[in-house]
């Protein structure tokens, strides 16, 4: 008979950070990867911000995996079908390590919280904010889909004056029209006028020039 069992072990992962907390600092961003990322290579799309006024922190998906047959090039997910559930609970524990590591490092500062995901970064951000009760200034739904378990009760903690950014390509080769359809209605449900679909010319990539105007 086979049984499938669980233990529980401590697990070390790695995460990035660009620029330093300093008396300048102005805006904090944390950023969830898509799928086939490393966080060394995604957190470069932020190299174009004000260092001084910036610091962002970009968690690593646990997962990794090669991309191409010739064993070459490392790609990471955050979840997949297999035992979501579970799995999601532990990526959601790593993220709270991550969290009280670096928000230590601006307490007693007045600080913007940006809490960005890209592609399946989304469902990550979406989960972890509304389940920890994070408060940000703005966040930003970058080219990925929602969780379908999340409900408008999730997010009543927010502040009124927290912005909800929906942006995708027009060309983005993952995202149908029934898909923009869903994603709009599912936000509105979620955040209600709060919510702003901003569309761009271009496939499925990450908007550097949106990133770089929505702080200014």
């Amino acid at each position: 008979m086979m049984t499938e069992n669980q233990i529980t072990y401590t697990h070390t992962n790695t995460y990035t950070t660009l620029n330093s907390i300093t008396n300048s600092t102005k805006n904090v961003w944390l950023v969830f990867h898509g799928m086939g990322y490393l966080t060394k290579y995604f957190i470069k799309h932020f190299e174009g911000l004000n260092k001084e006024e910036n610091y962002i922190i970009a968690p690593q998906a646990p997962s990794k995996y090669y991309q191409d047959k010739r064993f070459k090039y490392v790609g990471a997910s955050w979840l997949t079908k297999e035992n979501t559930a579970l799995e999601k609970e532990n990526v959601l524990a790593y993220i709270d390590a991550v969290w009280q590591t670096e928000s230590k490092k601006w307490e007693g500062q007045s600080i913007n919280l940006t809490l960005m995901g890209y592609s399946q970064g989304v469902s990550i951000v979406t989960r972890w904010a509304s389940s920890r009760k994070i408060d940000c200034k703005h966040m930003l739904l970058h080219s990925g889909a929602i969780p379908h378990e999340l409900t408008p009760a999730n997010f009543e903690y927010l502040s009124p004056t927290t912005i909800i950014t929906y942006l995708y390509g027009d060309k983005d080769e993952y995202i149908n029209e029934a898909r923009k359809t869903e994603q709009q209605l599912k936000g509105t449900a979620l955040f209600g006028d709060r919510l702003q679909v901003q569309v761009f010319d271009g496939i499925h990539e990450v908007n550097e020039t949106f990133i770089n105007d929505l702080i200014k």
